[in-house]
């Protein structure tokens, strides 16, 4: 008999490249993982890995049979799912993966409330930035993620993944109190093209979507200072050091120095949304989250001026 766990660790080696960065993913040690590959190569009776040069990759039997396993492990997922919505429990353990700001204004209050609601549910967080979470809910290393999509900039969920909307979240350009545009009601790329932003580093969702909101102008943003996180983007406006633009959902109070200024022509606008597998579809548990995902959404729900969340 094929051991499903070892079968989840072949399938991680092949995802991830070498048997450290799976036992790395997995949790486990690289010593585990090749015991497991080496007990899955015994009951299967056929090499399932090959060296190439520092690294391992799949013969031709590990290619099929991560294939074919994959399939077995997202049927047998479909079947505990099923089994736990005809019992009506809401139990397990679900592994859950989202972006910072997600993280902050809406999955952490929801997770104590599921807590309370279900006390034989288990939750754990890892924040990480929407690709990364796609691609970690679909090789089956977490359960359900809550990714962000700006406008149009695309990003690629694939088919054997259910998306649902559970929020929509709204940024401002985020100026200093004595800054001339703080007066305005709203402002337009075309108002920004002089200003210098603090910004994502290049390569990241909210940095494409801010050059894309210059289309039109002719010109790009001029990039002051790259910053990942938005708290610190907060900091460096009430610094007098540029402008940025912040989402609304997590964000810290803006205090008296700072002013959220609404943009339109376009309105900066993205979808918040859940991803989970298919085979996980009727699952309790998935069902819970997603309902408290959009209930959170009425909670953090605030006006551009707002410092209450």
């Amino acid at each position: 008999m094929i051991d499903l766990a070892a079968l989840t660790s072949l399938r991680a080696v092949d995802t991830h490249g070498s048997v450290v960065a799976a036992a790395d993913a997995l949790g486990f040690t690289p010593s585990a993982v090749s015991q497991q590959v080496k007990r899955l190569e015994k009951q299967t009776g056929v090499p399932l890995l090959e060296r190439v040069g520092r690294g391992v990759i799949l013969t031709d039997h590990g290619r099929h049979l991560v294939d074919a396993g994959g399939r077995l492990l997202a049927d047998l997922e479909q079947v505990e799912a099923t089994l736990h919505q005809r019992a009506g429990a809401v139990s397990g353990h679900l592994r859950v993966t989202a972006f910072s700001t997600a993280m902050r204004g809406l999955i952490a209050p929801v997770v104590r409330d599921l807590r309370d609601e279900h006390p034989d549910l288990t939750v754990s967080l890892t924040e990480r930035e929407p690709w990364d979470t796609v691609d970690l809910v679909a090789s089956g290393q977490s359960d359900l993620g809550v990714i962000h999509r700006w406008g149009d900039v695309p990003i690629t969920v694939p088919d054997h993944l259910t998306s649902t909307v559970v929020a929509h979240d709204v940024a401002d350009v985020i100026v200093h109190r004595d800054h001339p545009l703080a007066a305005r009601e709203q402002v337009t790329p075309r108002d920004l093209v002089d200003e210098g932003w603090i910004a994502t580093p290049d390569g990241t969702i909210c940095r494409q979507w801010l050059t894309r909101m210059y289309a039109g102008t002719g010109r790009l943003p001029r990039i002051a200072h790259t910053s990942m996180e938005f708290d610190s983007h907060l900091a460096l406006v009430r610094a007098g050091l540029g402008i940025a633009l912040v989402p609304r959902l997590g964000r810290q109070p803006l205090g008296d120095e700072l002013v959220g200024v609404p943009a339109h022509d376009p309105e900066p606008t993205r979808d918040v949304i859940a991803v989970h597998r298919r085979s996980m579809s009727e699952s309790p548990s998935i069902t819970a989250v997603l309902r408290g995902l959009s209930r959170g959404q009425l909670r953090t729900a605030r006006t551009p001026g707002s410092d209450v969340p």
